[in-house]
């Protein structure tokens, strides 16, 4: 089996930014993904002009907020990195049993990376003078390329968005057959890395072994 994989344009974000823009992209891709057991849920971004639709899934939900707790962890921890978040859908399979084991394997048949670089705002300097402290505001200038830098991240979340869109519309052949399972989305996992992260990346090289090697899309 092939797995298509979907390298989606990189994001220059703010800390505070980064759990809509995750919601907004993972809840995104799952939705496309979905099963047709959903009940579409149109969402407001607060930071962006920008609306998309989650499945309405109370699960689901919970599911994604909990990774995406776990990645801004990673990048409080690890703040001059760039991060990664990786969903993949997969088929389950049994594997031959052996007098030990009978296991159950996965089969990726799609991936998408999601890359994050996060940037920091500049901050109010202080300077001293013999008497007390006096405060150094950036003044407009900050707060102007804060706006444009704004709007530029809002535009570009919006091409992310557009080629998910694409990438599920010319990419269909891979799709395996619906599964007989509950639930909204295809089986799929959430996995989490940053770009120094070297057995990240020989998971993924495991993972095309397993697979095939993936076509690309970005």
């Amino acid at each position: 089996m092939n797995c298509e994989v979907c390298q989606l344009k990189e994001l220059e974000v703010e800390h505070f930014e980064i759990r809509e823009v995750l919601r907004c992209i993972l809840h995104t891709i799952i939705f496309h993904r979905a099963l047709g057991l959903v009940r579409p849920k149109d969402i407001d971004l607060e930071l962006f002009d920008i609306t998309y639709v989650q499945c309405g899934d109370a699960e689901l939900e919970k599911k994604i907020d909990d990774k995406i707790d776990q990645f801004i962890e990673r990048v409080e921890k690890h703040p001059n990195k760039k991060n990664q978040i990786c969903l993949s859908f997969y088929e389950v399979k049994n594997k031959q049993a052996t007098w030990f084991t009978n296991k159950v394997e996965r089969l990726y048949w799609e991936q998408w990376y999601i890359n994050l670089n996060l940037v920091q705002h500049p901050k109010t300097h202080f300077g001293k003078s013999h008497h007390s402290k006096v405060v150094v505001d950036p003044g407009d200038s900050v707060s102007e390329e804060r706006n444009a830098r704004r709007a530029a991240l809002e535009s570009s979340l919006l091409e992310v968005l557009f080629q998910i869109i694409k990438f599920v519309n010319e990419k269909k052949e891979h799709v395996p057959p619906i599964p007989n399972l509950e639930g909204v989305s295809f089986p799929y996992e959430i996995t989490i890395s940053s770009s120094s992260d070297s057995a990240f990346g020989m998971d993924m090289f495991k993972r095309m072994l397993q697979t095939g090697h993936p076509s690309m899309l970005s």
